[in-house]
């Protein structure tokens, strides 16, 4: 989807000139385009309404060019620094009609990892350089012909792996297709899911990260539906080329779907259409995107058109019950139980490089005569068939470590957002369903039976908190932040995600409502379950398991090849169905859990290897060495810049000046040390960023020492494209750089 309301060219410039003014100062910005006199009171009025300590007062005294002074309280000392939330409103204001929420939980977890994925580097050479926001990583689907994507499953083992990595574009987005049976108006689908926009804000929603992470909900989102035919496009280069498509996260809504219609070839028969639903996790989980389907049939049903208003509530009234909540108690909670650093938490020995890169998906299937014996054996124990799979892979995770005697292992289970005590949350689409970390002590001489127990209540003890995320975690259970920190807003230490290493999700169906689909049977249609596209998790590897249509349960599993080789992962696949089949054979009280693990005993363990460490890089680097005796431009680098903006800036200038990169993600005190190397004496230093870069530069500038040179000016820009990004860069360089006439 597409906003209206946000044209990809209105990225603002911002200058601030610091200086050290008297107490009760204003603080003055100019902004610089494209904004008529009317935006800019707007602007400033929406500024006055948000940040009521503030005095706000605006001149417009060229065009497109408008002074804003942001007068502090008058108990306030002098040079007091602009505050997150008042700077990402000057340098990103809010859509007409559209409102904004801070980004939280699980979801500012997502968002950071979209932004900055690990093992991407930062530079300015062009590629998706300073944020990895628009790179065009691929990746093989799951299946090189129609109909064999995905597939069913079977009782082996279906190794699908991927050959193309997925950059950090198409490295964050889930894929789900299905083949549609019956007849398909393209205008009436089109006509559904813009009806379905109209009434979810999931659907009008995007991110801003300029100065904090913020969710921003338009008034109005065009829905995004292209149509492909087979003679034109594969299922396998559509699959592709969507994923390298990626998604603008700065734009709404982060969610689209293509039609892929006709015969593959002149001399086969013409096959159903194949519809692909392609969205981001940081924005809806798999059960909001169910939720989603579910209305969009209903109004397909109903002529295209869906019956009723916007619903409520959504995830604004979420947001609002988050913030609303008491934390003492998770404070306490995650205070003890919080994974302990030696826990174990890789599934493989330590292994080389494998060779192999981008995502991988596995399949595989427990009858349903098996799975009703696991689920009659867990049951009898008092616990549920997840509780079974947790157990497996805490077991699988033990044997990895190699150890000898007890060993706690952490993992991550996910839980379900939707149980809590806000009215009507089961029906909110969003991305409420979010990993914690499992940490359970495996001892193999122990009863087979505790351990199960073990697993069961540390879930039920997790379930209390679904909206817990890894920040609060790290907050609350004591770990102290990393000495190096970023200036972009986004990161606060290098905490690692209890989660990071492998995921085990346990989905509940999401049926249609009968009389649905008997509106929809009378008008020929037959509604088929979505199947999962290999995706790229941010881990090495998710194990999600749901129960099919046949009563089986269907084991999934994506995994990052770079991480886990395809045999490596299948073996790992294969262990675990091993476990799950053998567990109803443990009656006897007094099994112990390393007699279950002797069922592996023949079987090698799986090897991952490690992640490469990120290649040194300098913390200035010269882009443009410029005339000996010209001002220095200062482009300042942290993860969430627009990827590709500052080569663009660089390309497009002419000015005599020397253009200088800095990073600004190490020891505080390094980048003002850097700085003053690379202005040289009596030369003017012009701090630029984009986005989050902006932030940081005017973050440095607050610690500069004035009197080793002329006062440095501060350049900041909104986020959009990098074209967007860097003319807007440019314009306001420009204003700096120009003396007025």
């Amino acid at each position: 989807m597409s906003s209206r309301y946000a044209p990809r060219s209105a990225v603002l410039a911002v200058v601030h000139e610091p200086g050290t003014p008297a107490p009760g100062a204003p603080l003055v910005l100019e902004l610089c385009g494209p904004l008529g006199p009317a935006d800019a009171e707007t602007v400033a009025a929406r500024l006055a309404q948000r940040h009521r300590a503030f005095d706000v007062a605006l001149d417009s005294h060229r065009p497109g060019r408008h002074l804003l002074r942001l007068t502090p309280p008058a108990a306030a000392p002098g040079g007091v620094p602009l505050p997150a939330e008042l700077l990402a409103d000057v340098l990103a204001p809010p859509p007409p009609g559209g409102e904004v929420l801070p980004v939280t939980g699980h979801q500012q977890t997502l968002l950071i990892a979209a932004l900055a994925p690990a093992g991407h580097t930062d530079s300015t050479d062009g590629a998706d350089s300073t944020g990895g926001m628009d790179s065009t990583g691929g990746m093989d689907s799951t299946g090189g012909a129609d109909g064999a994507g995905g597939g069913d499953g079977t009782d082996g083992v279906d190794s699908t792996g991927g050959a193309d990595g997925a950059g950090s574009g198409g490295g964050h987005l889930e894929q789900l297709y299905w083949d549609w049976s019956g007849p398909l108006d393209v205008a009436r689908f089109a006509a559904a899911w813009q009806s379905v926009g109209d009434r979810e804000s999931v659907l009008r929603a995007c991110f801003n990260w300029v100065a904090s992470p913020r969710l921003v909900v338009h008034a109005r989102a065009d829905a995004d539906i292209a149509v492909h035919s087979r003679t034109a496009v594969t299922w396998a280069q559509l699959l592709r080329r969507d994923r390298a498509r990626g998604f603008a996260l700065h734009r709404p809504g982060l969610l689209r779907l293509t039609l892929l219609r006709g015969a593959s070839s002149a001399a086969a028969p013409v096959l159903p259409p194949r519809v692909l639903l392609t969205y981001h996790p940081a924005l809806l989980d798999e059960r909001g995107v169910h939720l989603l389907l579910r209305e969009f049939y209903r109004a397909y049903a109903a002529g295209g058109v869906l019956p009723g208003g916007e619903r409520r509530p959504d995830l604004r009234d979420h947001a609002r019950w988050l913030a609303g909540q008491n934390t003492d108690a998770a404070r306490q909670f995650w205070a003890r139980a919080a994974p302990p650093r030696h826990a174990a938490t890789r599934p493989g020995r330590p292994g080389g490089k494998t060779g192999q890169h981008g995502p991988g998906l596995l399949h595989t299937r427990l009858p349903a005569a098996q799975t009703f014996r696991l689920r009659s054996w867990a049951a009898l124990r008092g616990v549920a068939e997840s509780s079974a799979l947790h157990l497996v892979w805490a077991l699988l995770l033990y044997r990895a470590a190699d150890a000898r005697g007890p060993l706690p292992v952490s993992f991550g289970v996910q839980l379900s957002g939707r149980d809590i005590a806000l009215p009507g949350a089961a029906g909110i689409p969003g991305p409420l369903d979010g990993p914690l970390p499992m940490t359970v002590t495996v001892d193999p001489d122990a009863s087979l039976t505790g351990l199960l127990h073990q697993v069961r209540d540390t879930l039920l003890d997790l379930a209390a908190y679904p909206w817990a995320g890894t920040e609060s975690i790290r907050a609350w259970s004591g770990r102290p932040p990393s000495p190096s920190a970023s200036r972009s807003g986004l990161f606060t230490d290098t905490f690692t995600d209890p989660c990071a290493d492998t995921l085990v999700r346990f989905e509940g169906p999401l049926p249609l409502p009968q009389a649905l689909r008997g509106e929809l049977a009378a008008q020929g249609i037959d509604v088929h379950s979505p199947r999962t596209a290999a995706g790229a998790t941010g881990r090495p590897l998710t194990l999600t398991a749901r129960h099919d249509t046949e009563g089986g349960l269907a084991l999934s599993a994506v995994h990052d090849r770079a991480r886990l080789a395809d045999e490596d992962a299948a073996a790992l696949h294969a262990q675990c169905v091993r476990l799950l089949r053998a567990l109803p054979g443990y009656r006897d009280a007094a099994a112990t859990a390393g007699q279950l693990l002797d069922v592996l005993a023949r079987a090698a363990v799986p090897r991952m290897a490690r992640p490469a460490p990120p290649p040194p890089r300098p913390a200035l680097s010269v882009l443009r060495p410029g005339h000996p005796h010209a001002d220095v431009i200062c482009l300042v680098v942290v993860p969430g810049v627009p990827g590709g903006s500052y080569d663009l800036f660089v390309r497009g200038h002419r000015g005599p000046e020397r253009i200088v990169a800095v990073h600004a993600e190490g020891a505080p005190g390094a980048p003002q040390a850097v700085l003053h190397q690379a202005r040289g004496p009596g030369r003017r230093l012009v701090l630029c960023g984009c986005g989050p870069g902006g932030r940081a530069a005017y973050e440095l500038a607050q610690h500069l020492p004035c009197a080793t040179g002329p006062a440095a000016a501060v350049v900041m820009t909104g986020i959009g494209d990098a074209a967007a990004s860097a003319s807007a860069l440019a314009r306001g360089v420009r204003s700096v750089l120009t003396p007025p006439r």
